[in-house]
């Protein structure tokens, strides 16, 4: 039996939490207009694949963006609650500079320090984003061996999570998940495997390990 799944990752298109500054996980935020057009321009660039079946975060953004990638193929579309992104309790909402900044810091440290013990006030540690992400993405491939899907989620809970799944390191670091910029993780049924990461600049990085 083939357990491997090959798993379309991206992070949802632009948004208004995001033109605004607006910190923290935002489930209600819209899609600008520029957004909806990127999320159409990924249904393209996916339209040749073989995907079954397209899983999102319940954040208005991500369920727009999938809506798109879903209108070629006609596919179902599940929401999975645990893809949503990073929670930051209080400040949830805010555009307060310092809180970014503070954001930006935590993000640092599970990233590169490899701290998952650090938080955004009384939000979420990195331990317990990459256990709510691990959990969706182990059940997204127990439900598609042999095949390929599309995962629409949001920046730093994907970027957290499949550095630790994927074994990536301070590698990603300071190449931020474009908005609706697909990529491919792969499943073979033991290990999780990203062999490049999408930079800002529209090309892909190779990730060397010793």
């Amino acid at each position: 039996m083939n357990d491997r799944v090959r798993l379309w990752c991206l992070r949802h298109a632009e948004s208004e939490n995001v033109t605004t500054g607006t910190a923290g996980a935002v489930p209600t935020a819209p899609l600008t207009p520029r957004g909806h057009q990127q999320a159409i321009d990924a249904a393209g660039a996916l339209a040749t694949e073989p995907i079954t079946r397209i899983y999102s975060s319940t954040a208005l953004r991500a369920q727009q963006t999938a809506k798109h990638l879903a209108t070629l193929p006609d596919l179902d579309i599940t929401p999975i609650p645990e893809l949503v992104e990073v929670g930051i309790g209080r400040h949830e909402g805010t555009s307060d500079p310092a809180i970014r900044t503070r954001t930006a810091q935590v993000l640092h440290a599970w990233i590169v320090e490899q701290d998952l013990r650090q938080r955004v006030a009384d939000g979420e540690t990195g331990h317990q984003v990459v256990a709510r992400m691990t959990a969706a993405l182990q059940t997204i491939v127990s439900a598609h061996p042999g095949e390929t899907v599309a995962v629409v989620g949001h920046v730093a809970s994907l970027t957290v999570a499949l550095g630790q799944l994927c074994a990536l390191g301070h590698h990603v670091w300071g190449t931020p998940l474009s908005h609706a910029r697909p990529f491919l993780i792969e499943w073979d049924g033991h290990t999780w495997r990203c062999p490049v990461w999408p930079s800002a600049a529209g090309q892909r990085k190779s990730i060397r390990r010793p």
